[in-house]
């Protein structure tokens, strides 16, 4: 389950303080992030481009588990991002996180990938209140994979679901001063959006080092809450084209319509 709002690793950490040691790892991208957290505490992390993932990610958890001075058979379960991103890198990480799940039995955890990308943006920047925070990155065939966070005061509130779309379909619903975060493609729409008299700031997502930390500790906070998720049905986040209008996250039942809502233009030409 999706929660709506996204705290900082810190408080993920204090809320799973009694939870053992969680490995935690994303392979959306060519960057690989893997990171351990244990009793409320961050025990290793690191993060490594990797030209091959399937040929590259079991030396680097070895190399994690030694910063850690821990064995597989220390863990109590296994986070890992679901995508969006690449689909080979996905398909790498998901298929290795869920072998070593049934061979040590412990936890399976499935983190969308974009939530540790913002998460990671607002613990490295500390935009101020109110800053959208838009991941983008390149879906390949002229669109980008996206989703949408508002900075609260000790939070993020996550205001849509994760999607594909085209740039120009993008624009309407990004306000001044967004922070873009991503690849080549987030540095793209930085600069149309200049020319458009709209402000935004451009991160890559190079430099946010602590995404396997993100990962780790929502994991830890889900096992916490006796959350997990069957091997079985664990599957990468494909966001398929034909699924590309925005989809508003579900607000609490009682909760005001802070958002503005997606504009019928907006949606009829996303799905185009």
């Amino acid at each position: 389950m999706t929660s709506r709002e996204l705290f900082r690793a810190e408080k993920l950490l204090e809320l799973s303080v009694g939870v053992g040691p969680v490995l935690g790892l994303d392979t959306a991208s060519a960057t690989a992030s893997l990171a351990i957290v244990a009793h409320g505490k961050i025990l290793a992390e690191q993060s490594r481009s990797a030209a091959s993932h399937g040929a590259q990610l079991p030396s680097a958890v070895v190399d994690i588990l030694r910063q850690a001075d821990l064995t597989l058979k220390d863990l109590q379960g296994i986070a890992v991002g679901t995508g969006p991103g690449s689909f080979t890198g996905l398909r790498v990480g998901i298929a290795y996180a869920k072998g070593l799940v049934l061979a040590l039995r412990c936890a399976l955890i499935g983190i969308p990938t974009f939530d540790c990308v913002a998460l990671a943006t607002f613990d490295f920047i500390s935009p101020p209140e109110g800053t959208l925070i838009c991941p983008i990155f390149d879906a390949r065939k002229g669109e980008v994979y996206t989703n949408l966070y508002r900075v609260r005061a000790d939070r993020l509130d996550k205001i849509s679901q994760p999607l594909v779309i085209r740039l120009q379909n993008l624009f309407p619903e990004l306000t001044d001063g967004v922070m873009l975060v991503g690849d080549s493609k987030a540095k793209e729409a930085s600069l149309l959006l200049s020319e458009r008299g709209i402000r935004s700031s451009f991160l890559n997502e190079v430099e946010l080092n602590s995404r396997g930390r993100q990962v780790a500790a929502l994991g830890a906070e889900r096992i916490a809450r006796g959350e997990f998720d069957p091997p079985a049905t664990l599957e990468p986040l494909y966001v398929r084209t034909a699924e590309a209008t925005f989809k508003p996250v579900a607000a609490p039942p009682n909760a005001a319509a802070k958002e503005r809502p997606w504009s019928d233009e907006t949606k009829s030409s996303s799905s185009n």
